[in-house]
Protein backbone atom coordinates (compact mmCIF):
# COMPACT_ATOMS: atom_id res chain seq x y z
CA UNK A 1 0.00 0.00 0.00
CA UNK A 2 1.20 3.30 -1.18
CA UNK A 3 1.94 6.32 2.04
CA UNK A 4 3.81 9.35 1.40
CA UNK A 5 6.71 8.35 3.32
CA UNK A 6 7.18 5.45 0.22
CA UNK A 7 5.78 7.80 -2.47
CA UNK A 8 8.95 9.57 -2.96
CA UNK A 9 11.28 6.30 -3.38
CA UNK A 10 8.28 4.75 -5.31
CA UNK A 11 10.34 3.55 -8.88
CA UNK A 12 8.97 5.36 -11.83
CA UNK A 13 8.46 5.06 -15.07
CA UNK A 14 11.15 7.49 -16.60
CA UNK A 15 8.89 10.60 -18.35
CA UNK A 16 10.93 10.01 -21.89
CA UNK A 17 9.40 6.66 -22.06
CA UNK A 18 5.92 7.82 -20.67
CA UNK A 19 5.80 10.51 -23.07
CA UNK A 20 6.67 8.41 -26.35
CA UNK A 21 3.49 6.38 -25.00
CA UNK A 22 1.73 9.56 -24.97
CA UNK A 23 2.96 10.80 -28.53
CA UNK A 24 1.82 7.32 -30.68
CA UNK A 25 -1.94 7.92 -28.77
CA UNK A 26 -1.78 11.89 -30.11
CA UNK A 27 -0.57 10.91 -33.47
CA UNK A 28 -3.26 7.94 -33.74
CA UNK A 29 -6.06 10.31 -32.81
CA UNK A 30 -5.03 13.06 -35.09
CA UNK A 31 -4.62 11.10 -37.79
CA UNK A 32 -8.22 9.47 -37.80
CA UNK A 33 -9.65 13.44 -37.63
CA UNK A 34 -8.10 14.09 -41.16
CA UNK A 35 -7.53 10.86 -43.04
CA UNK A 36 -10.75 9.92 -44.08
CA UNK A 37 -11.87 13.85 -45.68
CA UNK A 38 -9.76 13.59 -48.46
CA UNK A 39 -11.23 9.68 -49.29
CA UNK A 40 -14.74 10.34 -48.57
CA UNK A 41 -16.09 9.59 -52.00
CA UNK A 42 -13.79 6.05 -51.99
CA UNK A 43 -15.69 5.51 -48.59
CA UNK A 44 -19.45 6.19 -50.63
CA UNK A 45 -18.83 4.32 -53.55
CA UNK A 46 -17.39 1.30 -51.61
CA UNK A 47 -20.01 1.44 -49.50
CA UNK A 48 -22.94 2.11 -51.75
CA UNK A 49 -24.26 4.91 -50.35
CA UNK A 50 -25.22 8.34 -50.99
CA UNK A 51 -23.25 11.63 -50.22
CA UNK A 52 -25.86 12.64 -47.77
CA UNK A 53 -25.63 9.53 -45.39
CA UNK A 54 -21.76 9.09 -46.00
CA UNK A 55 -21.12 12.88 -44.30
CA UNK A 56 -22.33 10.87 -41.08
CA UNK A 57 -18.70 9.20 -41.17
CA UNK A 58 -17.39 12.93 -40.37
CA UNK A 59 -20.54 13.70 -37.98
CA UNK A 60 -20.31 10.76 -36.17
CA UNK A 61 -16.55 10.94 -35.17
CA UNK A 62 -17.00 14.98 -34.77
CA UNK A 63 -20.08 14.50 -32.09
CA UNK A 64 -18.13 11.72 -30.63
CA UNK A 65 -15.19 13.36 -29.67
CA UNK A 66 -16.77 16.37 -28.93
CA UNK A 67 -18.87 15.11 -26.34
CA UNK A 68 -16.33 12.23 -25.11
CA UNK A 69 -13.46 14.79 -24.71
CA UNK A 70 -13.89 16.43 -21.61
CA UNK A 71 -15.91 14.03 -20.09
CA UNK A 72 -12.97 10.98 -20.37
CA UNK A 73 -10.42 14.10 -19.24
CA UNK A 74 -12.58 14.90 -16.15
CA UNK A 75 -13.09 10.88 -15.34
CA UNK A 76 -9.55 10.99 -15.58
CA UNK A 77 -8.74 13.62 -12.76
CA UNK A 78 -10.80 11.55 -10.77
CA UNK A 79 -10.38 7.91 -11.08
CA UNK A 80 -6.57 7.77 -13.14
CA UNK A 81 -5.31 9.34 -16.12
CA UNK A 82 -2.93 6.25 -16.33
CA UNK A 83 -6.83 4.01 -16.25
CA UNK A 84 -8.55 6.77 -18.55
CA UNK A 85 -5.87 6.76 -20.76
CA UNK A 86 -5.71 2.63 -21.39
CA UNK A 87 -9.34 3.09 -22.38
CA UNK A 88 -9.23 5.66 -24.62
CA UNK A 89 -6.93 4.30 -26.54
CA UNK A 90 -8.53 1.21 -26.57
CA UNK A 91 -11.70 2.45 -27.91
CA UNK A 92 -9.60 4.21 -30.70
CA UNK A 93 -8.29 0.76 -31.40
CA UNK A 94 -11.72 -1.30 -31.74
CA UNK A 95 -13.50 1.46 -33.56
CA UNK A 96 -10.31 1.60 -35.76
CA UNK A 97 -11.01 -2.15 -36.25
CA UNK A 98 -14.50 -2.23 -36.74
CA UNK A 99 -14.32 0.61 -39.47
CA UNK A 100 -10.99 -1.25 -41.13
CA UNK A 101 -13.77 -4.69 -41.79
CA UNK A 102 -16.95 -2.77 -42.14
CA UNK A 103 -19.12 -3.63 -44.80
CA UNK A 104 -22.11 -1.12 -44.44
CA UNK A 105 -22.27 2.38 -44.05
CA UNK A 106 -24.03 2.03 -41.01
CA UNK A 107 -21.20 0.03 -39.37
CA UNK A 108 -18.71 2.39 -40.47
CA UNK A 109 -20.57 5.84 -38.75
CA UNK A 110 -21.19 3.14 -35.19
CA UNK A 111 -17.34 2.51 -35.72
CA UNK A 112 -16.20 6.18 -36.22
CA UNK A 113 -18.58 7.37 -32.91
CA UNK A 114 -16.44 4.47 -31.35
CA UNK A 115 -12.86 5.91 -32.39
CA UNK A 116 -14.45 9.60 -30.90
CA UNK A 117 -14.16 8.08 -27.57
CA UNK A 118 -10.32 8.53 -28.03
CA UNK A 119 -11.06 12.13 -27.61
CA UNK A 120 -10.45 12.10 -24.26
CA UNK A 121 -6.15 11.34 -25.42
CA UNK A 122 -5.24 14.43 -25.26
CA UNK A 123 -6.20 16.15 -22.38
CA UNK A 124 -5.06 12.93 -20.10
CA UNK A 125 -1.69 13.51 -22.20
CA UNK A 126 -1.43 16.90 -20.91
CA UNK A 127 -2.48 15.72 -17.16
CA UNK A 128 0.23 13.17 -17.24
CA UNK A 129 2.44 15.28 -18.56
CA UNK A 130 1.94 17.73 -16.09
CA UNK A 131 2.12 15.04 -12.98
CA UNK A 132 4.57 12.95 -14.04
CA UNK A 133 7.34 15.63 -16.11
CA UNK A 134 9.90 17.96 -14.60
CA UNK A 135 8.88 21.06 -13.99
CA UNK A 136 11.32 22.39 -16.83
CA UNK A 137 10.77 20.30 -18.70
CA UNK A 138 6.67 20.59 -19.19
CA UNK A 139 6.05 22.89 -21.43
CA UNK A 140 8.07 22.07 -24.05
CA UNK A 141 6.59 18.31 -23.76
CA UNK A 142 2.89 20.36 -23.87
CA UNK A 143 3.82 21.98 -26.67
CA UNK A 144 5.09 18.98 -28.88
CA UNK A 145 2.17 16.79 -27.97
CA UNK A 146 -0.12 19.78 -29.07
CA UNK A 147 1.46 20.04 -31.71
CA UNK A 148 1.07 16.84 -32.77
CA UNK A 149 -2.58 16.97 -33.10
CA UNK A 150 -2.00 19.92 -35.59
CA UNK A 151 0.83 17.72 -37.50
CA UNK A 152 -1.33 14.67 -37.87
CA UNK A 153 -3.97 16.54 -39.32
CA UNK A 154 -1.56 17.99 -42.08
CA UNK A 155 0.00 14.25 -42.00
CA UNK A 156 -3.49 12.50 -42.72
CA UNK A 157 -4.00 14.76 -45.54
CA UNK A 158 -0.77 13.66 -46.90
CA UNK A 159 -0.66 10.29 -47.16
CA UNK A 160 -4.74 9.52 -47.33
CA UNK A 161 -4.32 9.31 -51.30
CA UNK A 162 -0.96 7.65 -51.45
CA UNK A 163 -2.17 4.87 -48.83
CA UNK A 164 -5.60 4.38 -50.80
CA UNK A 165 -3.66 3.98 -54.23
CA UNK A 166 -1.33 1.86 -52.98
CA UNK A 167 -3.59 -0.40 -50.70
CA UNK A 168 -7.01 0.43 -49.96
CA UNK A 169 -8.95 2.55 -47.83
CA UNK A 170 -9.36 0.21 -45.13
CA UNK A 171 -5.70 0.66 -44.33
CA UNK A 172 -6.46 4.10 -43.35
CA UNK A 173 -8.31 2.40 -40.09
CA UNK A 174 -5.99 -0.87 -39.96
CA UNK A 175 -2.84 1.58 -39.22
CA UNK A 176 -4.42 3.31 -36.65
CA UNK A 177 -5.70 0.26 -34.96
CA UNK A 178 -1.78 -0.96 -35.08
CA UNK A 179 -0.90 2.25 -33.21
CA UNK A 180 -3.19 2.58 -30.72
CA UNK A 181 -3.12 -1.27 -29.73
CA UNK A 182 0.48 -0.59 -29.40
CA UNK A 183 -0.01 2.13 -27.16
CA UNK A 184 -2.34 0.68 -25.04
CA UNK A 185 -0.71 -2.30 -23.95
CA UNK A 186 2.45 0.16 -23.61
CA UNK A 187 0.28 2.37 -21.27
CA UNK A 188 -0.84 -0.05 -19.28
CA UNK A 189 2.59 -1.61 -18.79
CA UNK A 190 4.35 1.54 -18.13
CA UNK A 191 2.46 4.79 -17.50
CA UNK A 192 2.22 5.40 -13.74
CA UNK A 193 -0.87 6.43 -12.37
CA UNK A 194 -1.67 9.51 -11.51
CA UNK A 195 -0.20 10.87 -8.14
CA UNK A 196 -3.54 13.97 -8.20
CA UNK A 197 -6.90 12.55 -7.84
CA UNK A 198 -10.29 15.38 -7.29
CA UNK A 199 -12.86 13.85 -4.92
CA UNK A 200 -16.21 12.93 -5.19
CA UNK A 201 -18.62 11.43 -8.21
CA UNK A 202 -18.97 12.03 -11.83
CA UNK A 203 -22.35 14.47 -12.16
CA UNK A 204 -24.02 12.05 -14.78
CA UNK A 205 -26.73 14.87 -14.68
CA UNK A 206 -24.91 17.75 -15.97
CA UNK A 207 -22.77 15.21 -18.55
CA UNK A 208 -26.48 15.03 -20.19
CA UNK A 209 -26.70 17.91 -20.19
CA UNK A 210 -23.64 19.06 -22.15
CA UNK A 211 -23.37 15.85 -24.48
CA UNK A 212 -27.74 17.25 -25.04
CA UNK A 213 -26.30 20.56 -26.24
CA UNK A 214 -23.06 19.63 -27.84
CA UNK A 215 -24.71 17.13 -29.71
CA UNK A 216 -27.83 19.73 -31.07
CA UNK A 217 -25.31 22.00 -32.17
CA UNK A 218 -23.01 19.62 -34.14
CA UNK A 219 -25.84 17.75 -35.39
CA UNK A 220 -26.90 21.24 -36.89
CA UNK A 221 -23.77 23.13 -38.12
CA UNK A 222 -22.55 19.41 -39.78
CA UNK A 223 -25.67 19.07 -41.75
CA UNK A 224 -27.09 22.30 -41.79
CA UNK A 225 -25.73 22.61 -46.03
CA UNK A 226 -27.39 19.18 -46.44
CA UNK A 227 -30.38 19.95 -44.76
CA UNK A 228 -31.18 23.64 -45.42
CA UNK A 229 -30.34 25.76 -43.17
CA UNK A 230 -33.76 26.63 -42.86
CA UNK A 231 -35.33 23.26 -42.60
CA UNK A 232 -36.98 22.51 -39.59
CA UNK A 233 -34.89 19.79 -38.55
CA UNK A 234 -31.70 22.29 -38.85
CA UNK A 235 -33.74 24.89 -36.78
CA UNK A 236 -34.83 23.06 -34.14
CA UNK A 237 -31.42 21.21 -33.59
CA UNK A 238 -30.25 24.89 -32.74
CA UNK A 239 -33.39 26.08 -30.65
CA UNK A 240 -32.33 23.06 -28.36
CA UNK A 241 -28.51 23.69 -28.18
CA UNK A 242 -29.80 27.45 -27.18
CA UNK A 243 -31.80 25.98 -24.60
CA UNK A 244 -29.89 23.20 -23.02
CA UNK A 245 -26.70 25.27 -23.28
CA UNK A 246 -27.89 28.12 -20.47
CA UNK A 247 -28.99 24.91 -18.64
CA UNK A 248 -26.24 23.20 -18.28
CA UNK A 249 -24.30 26.25 -17.34
CA UNK A 250 -26.44 26.98 -14.49
CA UNK A 251 -26.36 22.99 -13.39
CA UNK A 252 -22.70 23.33 -13.12
CA UNK A 253 -22.38 26.39 -11.47
CA UNK A 254 -25.06 25.14 -8.58
CA UNK A 255 -23.69 21.71 -8.60
CA UNK A 256 -21.86 21.08 -5.36
CA UNK A 257 -19.84 18.12 -7.94
CA UNK A 258 -19.75 19.89 -11.27
CA UNK A 259 -18.45 18.23 -14.15
CA UNK A 260 -17.40 21.18 -15.31
CA UNK A 261 -16.14 24.10 -12.64
CA UNK A 262 -17.71 27.33 -13.96
CA UNK A 263 -15.36 28.70 -11.78
CA UNK A 264 -12.41 27.62 -12.87
CA UNK A 265 -14.21 28.42 -16.75
CA UNK A 266 -14.96 31.66 -15.31
CA UNK A 267 -10.47 32.58 -14.91
CA UNK A 268 -9.57 34.87 -17.27
CA UNK A 269 -6.90 33.21 -18.75
CA UNK A 270 -9.03 29.98 -19.78
CA UNK A 271 -11.46 31.85 -20.67
CA UNK A 272 -9.58 34.29 -23.47
CA UNK A 273 -7.98 31.18 -24.49
CA UNK A 274 -10.78 29.47 -24.77
CA UNK A 275 -12.44 32.50 -26.65
CA UNK A 276 -8.85 32.17 -28.83
CA UNK A 277 -9.60 28.35 -29.30
CA UNK A 278 -13.37 28.65 -30.86
CA UNK A 279 -12.00 31.51 -33.00
CA UNK A 280 -8.96 29.56 -34.31
CA UNK A 281 -10.43 26.45 -34.60
CA UNK A 282 -12.64 28.24 -36.95
CA UNK A 283 -9.80 28.61 -39.49
CA UNK A 284 -7.68 25.74 -39.17
CA UNK A 285 -10.12 22.93 -39.47
CA UNK A 286 -11.68 24.79 -42.39
CA UNK A 287 -8.47 25.13 -44.05
CA UNK A 288 -8.12 21.54 -43.80
CA UNK A 289 -11.49 20.82 -45.52
CA UNK A 290 -11.10 23.66 -47.76
CA UNK A 291 -7.69 23.60 -49.20
CA UNK A 292 -7.22 20.28 -50.40
CA UNK A 293 -10.64 20.86 -52.69
CA UNK A 294 -8.89 23.84 -53.86
CA UNK A 295 -6.26 22.25 -55.22
CA UNK A 296 -8.15 19.61 -56.78
CA UNK A 297 -10.43 21.94 -58.49
CA UNK A 298 -9.83 20.88 -62.68
CA UNK A 299 -8.31 24.09 -64.24
CA UNK A 300 -11.43 24.10 -66.69
CA UNK A 301 -13.21 25.59 -63.74
CA UNK A 302 -10.66 29.41 -64.57
CA UNK A 303 -8.96 28.25 -61.52
CA UNK A 304 -7.03 25.60 -59.51
CA UNK A 305 -4.87 22.92 -60.06
CA UNK A 306 -6.96 19.84 -61.06
CA UNK A 307 -4.45 18.10 -58.58
CA UNK A 308 -5.44 14.64 -57.69
CA UNK A 309 -6.22 13.23 -54.01
CA UNK A 310 -2.31 12.42 -53.79
CA UNK A 311 -1.04 15.40 -55.15
CA UNK A 312 -2.97 17.94 -53.18
CA UNK A 313 -1.22 15.83 -50.22
CA UNK A 314 2.14 16.15 -51.24
CA UNK A 315 1.58 20.42 -51.96
CA UNK A 316 0.54 20.11 -47.93
CA UNK A 317 3.54 18.15 -47.01
CA UNK A 318 5.35 21.52 -46.20
CA UNK A 319 2.56 22.90 -44.12
CA UNK A 320 2.73 19.80 -42.00
CA UNK A 321 6.63 19.89 -41.73
CA UNK A 322 6.05 23.19 -40.36
CA UNK A 323 3.91 22.37 -37.79
CA UNK A 324 5.89 20.07 -36.83
CA UNK A 325 8.79 22.53 -36.24
CA UNK A 326 6.78 25.04 -34.67
CA UNK A 327 5.62 22.98 -32.20
CA UNK A 328 8.78 21.55 -31.05
CA UNK A 329 10.41 24.81 -31.15
CA UNK A 330 7.39 26.17 -28.67
CA UNK A 331 8.34 24.71 -25.49
CA UNK A 332 12.10 26.37 -25.73
CA UNK A 333 10.59 29.46 -27.11
CA UNK A 334 7.91 29.48 -24.37
CA UNK A 335 10.50 29.75 -21.87
CA UNK A 336 12.14 32.31 -23.12
CA UNK A 337 9.17 34.39 -24.75
CA UNK A 338 6.21 33.50 -22.84
CA UNK A 339 3.43 31.22 -24.23
CA UNK A 340 1.45 34.43 -24.77
CA UNK A 341 3.49 36.11 -27.33
CA UNK A 342 3.95 32.79 -29.10
CA UNK A 343 -0.20 32.68 -29.52
CA UNK A 344 -0.73 36.22 -30.20
CA UNK A 345 2.30 35.83 -33.41
CA UNK A 346 0.48 32.32 -34.03
CA UNK A 347 -2.66 33.80 -34.51
CA UNK A 348 -1.40 36.70 -36.32
CA UNK A 349 0.61 34.67 -38.59
CA UNK A 350 -2.28 32.65 -39.46
CA UNK A 351 -4.22 35.70 -40.12
CA UNK A 352 -1.18 36.89 -42.79
CA UNK A 353 -1.72 33.04 -44.25
CA UNK A 354 -5.32 33.26 -44.96
CA UNK A 355 -5.12 36.77 -46.11
CA UNK A 356 -2.40 35.58 -48.54
CA UNK A 357 -4.59 32.60 -49.92
CA UNK A 358 -7.24 35.13 -50.48
CA UNK A 359 -5.97 37.50 -52.46
CA UNK A 360 -3.06 35.18 -54.07
CA UNK A 361 -3.29 32.15 -55.01
CA UNK A 362 -2.85 31.56 -58.65
CA UNK A 363 0.34 29.86 -58.33
CA UNK A 364 1.29 26.48 -57.13
CA UNK A 365 4.54 28.56 -55.11
CA UNK A 366 1.99 31.17 -53.70
CA UNK A 367 -0.28 28.08 -52.07
CA UNK A 368 2.79 26.11 -50.86
CA UNK A 369 4.28 29.45 -49.45
CA UNK A 370 0.85 30.49 -47.56
CA UNK A 371 0.26 27.35 -46.69
CA UNK A 372 3.71 26.28 -44.64
CA UNK A 373 3.25 30.21 -42.94
CA UNK A 374 0.15 28.83 -42.10
CA UNK A 375 1.31 25.15 -40.74
CA UNK A 376 4.19 27.16 -38.64
CA UNK A 377 0.57 29.04 -37.11
CA UNK A 378 -0.75 26.12 -36.24
CA UNK A 379 2.10 24.36 -34.42
CA UNK A 380 3.49 27.74 -32.72
CA UNK A 381 -0.19 28.33 -31.35
CA UNK A 382 -1.66 24.84 -30.41
CA UNK A 383 0.93 24.54 -28.06
CA UNK A 384 0.69 28.10 -26.59
CA UNK A 385 -2.78 27.61 -26.00
CA UNK A 386 -2.71 24.38 -24.26
CA UNK A 387 0.67 25.33 -21.92
CA UNK A 388 -1.43 28.69 -21.10
CA UNK A 389 -4.52 26.67 -19.77
CA UNK A 390 -2.78 24.17 -18.17
CA UNK A 391 -0.59 26.27 -16.40
CA UNK A 392 -3.81 28.46 -15.25
CA UNK A 393 -5.52 25.88 -13.34
CA UNK A 394 -4.99 23.30 -10.36
CA UNK A 395 -3.21 20.29 -11.18
CA UNK A 396 -6.50 18.39 -10.37
CA UNK A 397 -8.54 20.19 -13.22
CA UNK A 398 -5.94 19.84 -15.35
CA UNK A 399 -7.96 16.99 -17.80
CA UNK A 400 -10.96 18.96 -17.64
CA UNK A 401 -9.65 22.24 -18.69
CA UNK A 402 -7.91 21.11 -21.44
CA UNK A 403 -10.29 18.87 -22.66
CA UNK A 404 -12.61 21.90 -22.80
CA UNK A 405 -10.07 23.90 -24.43
CA UNK A 406 -9.72 20.98 -27.15
CA UNK A 407 -13.45 20.99 -27.33
CA UNK A 408 -14.26 24.48 -28.21
CA UNK A 409 -11.83 24.04 -30.67
CA UNK A 410 -13.59 21.32 -32.18
CA UNK A 411 -17.04 23.52 -32.07
CA UNK A 412 -15.40 26.52 -33.88
CA UNK A 413 -13.92 23.89 -36.19
CA UNK A 414 -17.58 23.16 -37.14
CA UNK A 415 -18.76 26.14 -37.38
CA UNK A 416 -16.23 27.08 -39.67
CA UNK A 417 -16.19 24.31 -41.96
CA UNK A 418 -20.41 24.76 -42.03
CA UNK A 419 -19.87 28.53 -42.46
CA UNK A 420 -16.96 28.36 -45.34
CA UNK A 421 -19.15 25.28 -47.44
CA UNK A 422 -22.15 27.54 -47.34
CA UNK A 423 -20.07 30.71 -48.83
CA UNK A 424 -17.69 28.57 -51.11
CA UNK A 425 -21.00 27.18 -53.04
CA UNK A 426 -22.93 30.54 -52.81
CA UNK A 427 -22.09 31.03 -56.11
CA UNK A 428 -21.85 27.73 -58.69
CA UNK A 429 -20.78 27.78 -61.95
CA UNK A 430 -22.35 26.00 -64.81
CA UNK A 431 -20.94 22.71 -64.38
CA UNK A 432 -21.64 22.67 -60.75
CA UNK A 433 -18.17 23.88 -59.61
CA UNK A 434 -17.77 26.77 -56.76
CA UNK A 435 -16.57 29.99 -58.66
CA UNK A 436 -13.37 31.18 -57.86
CA UNK A 437 -14.51 34.16 -55.99
CA UNK A 438 -16.47 31.70 -53.11
CA UNK A 439 -13.16 30.53 -52.62
CA UNK A 440 -11.78 33.89 -51.94
CA UNK A 441 -14.48 34.82 -50.04
CA UNK A 442 -14.35 31.46 -47.98
CA UNK A 443 -10.45 32.25 -46.88
CA UNK A 444 -10.93 36.30 -46.74
CA UNK A 445 -13.71 35.01 -43.97
CA UNK A 446 -10.56 32.66 -42.25
CA UNK A 447 -8.63 35.84 -42.42
CA UNK A 448 -11.00 37.98 -40.54
CA UNK A 449 -11.47 35.12 -37.73
CA UNK A 450 -7.98 34.65 -37.63
CA UNK A 451 -7.31 38.86 -36.92
CA UNK A 452 -9.98 38.64 -34.27
CA UNK A 453 -8.26 35.83 -32.31
CA UNK A 454 -5.51 37.83 -32.49
CA UNK A 455 -6.57 40.81 -30.83
CA UNK A 456 -8.21 38.39 -28.57
CA UNK A 457 -4.56 36.93 -27.94
CA UNK A 458 -3.34 40.42 -27.20
CA UNK A 459 -5.82 40.72 -23.93
CA UNK A 460 -4.74 37.11 -22.61
CA UNK A 461 -3.64 37.82 -18.95
CA UNK A 462 -1.18 35.35 -17.94
CA UNK A 463 -1.20 33.68 -14.31
CA UNK A 464 -0.49 30.40 -13.02
CA UNK A 465 -2.48 28.03 -10.47
CA UNK A 466 0.29 27.61 -7.24
CA UNK A 467 -2.06 24.99 -5.40
CA UNK A 468 -3.98 22.05 -5.74
CA UNK A 469 -7.36 20.96 -5.52
CA UNK A 470 -6.16 17.49 -3.57
CA UNK A 471 -2.69 17.39 -3.10
CA UNK A 472 -1.13 13.99 -4.48
CA UNK A 473 1.08 11.36 -2.38
CA UNK A 474 4.67 13.56 -3.44
CA UNK A 475 2.72 16.89 -1.63
CA UNK A 476 1.69 15.62 1.15
CA UNK A 477 4.91 14.00 1.63
CA UNK A 478 6.79 17.30 1.21
CA UNK A 479 4.48 19.07 3.14
CA UNK A 480 5.41 16.72 6.38
CA UNK A 481 8.94 16.60 5.14
CA UNK A 482 9.78 19.83 3.59
CA UNK A 483 13.65 19.09 3.74
CA UNK A 484 12.57 16.91 0.45
CA UNK A 485 10.35 19.27 -0.95
CA UNK A 486 11.61 20.33 -4.07
CA UNK A 487 12.85 23.70 -4.63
Amino acid sequence: MRTPMTAPLERRTDYRVTFVVLCVGVASFSLLQSMVNPVLPTIQAALDTDQTTVTWVLTAYLVSASVFTPIIGRVGDKVGKERMLVVALAALAVGSLLAAVATSVTVMIVARAIQGIGGGVLPLTFGIIRDEFPREKVASAIGTAAALLAVGGGVGLVIAGPLVDALSYHWLFWIPMIMTTVAAIAAAIWVPESPERTPGRINVLTALLMSGWLVALLIAVSQGHHWGWSSPEIIALFVVAAVLLPVWVIAEARSSQPLVDMQMMRIPTVWTVNLVALLFGFGMYSSFAFLPQFLQTPEIAGYGFGATVTESGLLLLPQTVASFIGGVAAGRLATRLGSKLLLVFGAGLTAIGMFGLAFFHDEVWMIVVETTFLGLAFGLAFAAMSNLVVAAVPQSQTGVASGMNTNIRTVGGAIGSALVATVVTSQLQPTGLPTESGYSHGFLLLAITATAATLVAILVPVVRATTHVVPGPQAEYEAEHPEHAEV
